[in-house]
């Protein structure tokens, strides 16, 4: 890194996470009329790609490819949309297409995010990436690299950013209503699928129309086995990011744009143990953040796998009403916000939320912020910018969770203060035949 790069960088962790929701350079020339389609191409057409196909194809823009390593999954796409032209690679797609491809839409297992996203914004296309960003923290750091270099749209899928709703949160918090917030709960019913288990020993035969050798990808190579694909492989350490990873990049935006958190000074992680092979059956992930300006330090808590904040701590908040499986909490000097309320009841009841600061997505359209961005150079708010810096920090809880260790990371050299365990999680070695 130059000396007046690595300058900017270290003047960027200390602005925190404001400093990335940023519009892009508007010296950027942007060709589209206002009524032009985008071309879409989608790696990833069956299952959660298949939803989002629908999606931008209501909002009226052209599906010209269909990329799916698993025809038996794409099948319905390929069916609702049969001038698309179909394929298997994504790099073959790229190479024989780039030239009608505006965008790609990414959704494919969280290991594979990096190698499509990157490819595709190195040849000047705009790219909606599902959540978690990435399978790892270094990935994020690439795809926010290359975002920036190329100028291109970008989006990460954690669709509650798009609501007003969310954005007035923001707002609330950021306007002092609830005083200075010095702790943050999130928790979450996930997973939803296996963890805690060790690999099958059978070995079925590989189905007719799904290429695994493509599926693997960058990871290392194992033998098909149904307990992976088609949606099992979130709880694999090789392929998913486990809970933390596929919620977290929901939750933590809300309090990083609200407490304008960065990099946190530790990570560390208690759970029911892994094997090596999936993610523990539950885990509690305390981060420590510094103090921002006048903003006072902030320790956050994740919880999954039934895992929520202790009943002592809001039995005088909730006054007996039951916990939810899914929420936030934030612990504020004049008040608290629990899941979007103002507590106590009786201090906010004729509150009046602050005029609009942030701007609001169109139509509350997650897809149609990242269409119009596509088309006018607008920014988007999960722009790979801010939502690879969330992306980083909220995998640097898996870190902490698969060394065991608590994680005292730097930014600037990426690696993970006398944990050099951490390394192989901060950045995966790929397999031979994969790069970014």
């Amino acid at each position: 890194m130059s000396e007046i790069g690595r300058r900017e960088f270290v003047k960027k962790l200390t602005l925190g996470a404001s400093a990335f929701f940023v519009l892009r350079n508007p010296k950027t020339v942007w060709s589209y009329q206002a009524n032009e389609k985008l071309n879409l191409a989608f790696v990833g057409a069956g299952g959660r790609g298949a939803a989002l196909i629908d999606e931008f194809s209501r909002l009226g823009e052209n599906i010209v490819a269909l990329c799916d390593v698993d025809w038996r999954m794409a099948a319905g796409s390929f069916q609702k949309f049969p001038n698309a032209k179909r394929y298997q690679d994504f790099r073959k797609m790229l190479d024989e297409m780039h030239n009608q491809i505006d965008g790609v839409v990414v959704s494919t297992a969280d290991h594979t995010h990096a190698v499509i996203s990157v490819a595709a914004m190195k040849l000047g296309k705009h790219v909606y990436c599902e959540k978690p960003l990435t399978y790892c923290v270094y990935e994020a750091r690439v795809m926010r690299k290359v975002a920036q270099e190329k100028k291109v749209a970008t989006q990460m899928g954690n669709q509650g950013m798009g609501s007003n709703w969310t954005r007035q949160l923001i707002e609330i918090i950021r306007s002092g209503a609830i005083g200075h917030v010095r702790e943050v709960h999130l928790w979450t019913d996930r997973p939803i699928w296996p963890q805690g288990v060790d690999r099958p020993k059978d070995t079925p035969p590989v189905p007719n129309e799904l290429n695994w050798d493509l599926w693997i990808g960058p990871a290392p190579y194992r033998p098909y086995h149904p307990a992976y694909h088609p949606f099992n492989w979130r709880g694999w350490i090789d392929f998913g990011t486990g809970a933390l990873g596929d919620i977290g990049c929901h939750a933590f935006p809300l309090p990083f744009l609200a407490l304008n958190l960065g990099y946190p000074t530790s990570v560390q992680a208690i759970s029911s143990g892994h094997n090596g092979e999936t993610f523990p059956r539950w885990s509690i992930v305390q981060y420590e953040f510094p103090a921002r300006g006048d903003l006072p330090p902030v320790r956050l808590t994740w919880y999954d796998g039934g895992q929520k904040p202790s009943a002592d701590l809001l039995k005088d908040i909730l006054k007996g009403e039951q916990i939810p499986d899914n929420g936030h909490l934030f612990i504020g000097d004049k008040g608290v916000m629990f899941n979007g309320r103002l507590l106590p009841a009786d201090k906010f009841k004729d509150y009046k939320p602050p005029e609009p600061t942030l701007p609001r997505a169109p139509q509350e359209n997650h897809y149609l912020e990242w269409v119009q961005a596509c088309k006018t150079g607008s920014s988007t708010m999960s722009n790979f910018e801010f939502a690879g810096l969330v992306t980083e920090v909220v995998l640097l809880g898996n870190v902490a969770l698969l060394t065991g260790e608590k994680i005292e990371f730097a930014p600037l050299t990426m690696r993970a203060k006398g944990c050099p365990e951490a390394d192989k999680y901060i950045r995966r070695e790929y397999r031979k035949g994969w790069s970014l």
